[in-house]
């Protein structure tokens, strides 16, 4: 019987390396991280993951109890954490670019609540949701589960250690949220700020004119149309910004 208990033990400890890291990244990476996935599901789903991977590789027979146990954890969870904080980045564009877009039409007063991302304006909830639909057809959750199976090999237990250099490359990346919001929200910005000019040299010529109870409707009015026709080539680019990071996520995991 205590043999029994000793091996349920063991396979308890190499149980819990992999499944350490693809916990991590249920909490952090898009889709897998909203509320609408409970924590239940996110443990059903990374119990599954794990099981399907503990059979294809040798895993380390480390004391978590001790302190290379101890910094072993850190490193799997900081694995985890880096791969969806990454694609995060691109969430973080999304909600970005729909703020100022927001700014530029004059709808930032029009905002509701996300128990995802907090009190974000509507067109900033439309963004990331347009996102998620294109990341799931892109099969972004098939190589995000894909992409963590394949960093055990690259990055195996007990060998893989993040470095400095990691974390530092990872803060580079992270631009990429402004680069992201600027790509997308430009070319309906650079609009209507010529809008507004004609609006201010309107004001100017007739000064009767009210700037409140015809300029606000107006740009509303074209900001509405000039999205509305820029939403294609805004797809393309949401479509770029995440093959960006799903690129990022491989060369961070060493996948090439």
């Amino acid at each position: 019987m205590d043999v029994l208990a000793n091996d349920i033990v063991q396979r308890f400890y190499l149980f819990l390396w992999p499944m350490l890291r693809i916990s991590a990244l249920m909490l952090s990476a898009p889709i897998f991280s909203l509320r609408a996935l409970n924590v239940r599901m996110r443990i059903l789903l990374a119990a599954a993951l794990t099981w399907m991977v503990f059979p294809l590789h040798d895993w380390p027979n480390i004391d978590p109890a001790s302190a290379a146990g101890l910094l072993e954890m850190f490193n799997q969870i900081g694995i985890g954490l880096l791969m969806g904080l990454t694609l995060q980045i691109c969430t973080a564009a999304m909600v970005l670019a729909g703020q100022s877009l927001s700014n530029a039409i004059g709808l930032s007063f029009a905002s509701m609540m996300d128990p995802n991302l907090g009190n974000v304006p509507v067109l900033a909830q439309f963004m990331v949701i347009m996102s998620t639909l294109i990341f799931i057809a892109l099969g972004g959750h098939t190589l995000l589960i894909a992409m963590v199976m394949d960093s055990f090999n690259t990055l195996p237990i007990g060998k893989g250690l993040l470095t400095e250099g990691a974390w530092a490359h990872f803060v580079i990346w992270s631009s990429m949220m402004f680069l992201g919001a600027v790509l997308l929200a430009m070319p309906v910005m650079i609009i209507m700020l010529f809008v507004n000019l004609g609006l201010g040299v309107a004001t100017r010529a007739a000064p009767s004119l009210n700037i409140f109870s015809v300029g606000f409707p107006a740009m509303m009015i074209i900001g509405f149309g000039v999205l509305t026709m820029a939403l294609p080539a805004m797809a393309g680019r949401v479509q770029w910004i995440w093959l960006q990071g799903f690129q990022e996520v491989r060369a961070q995991m060493g996948l090439g």
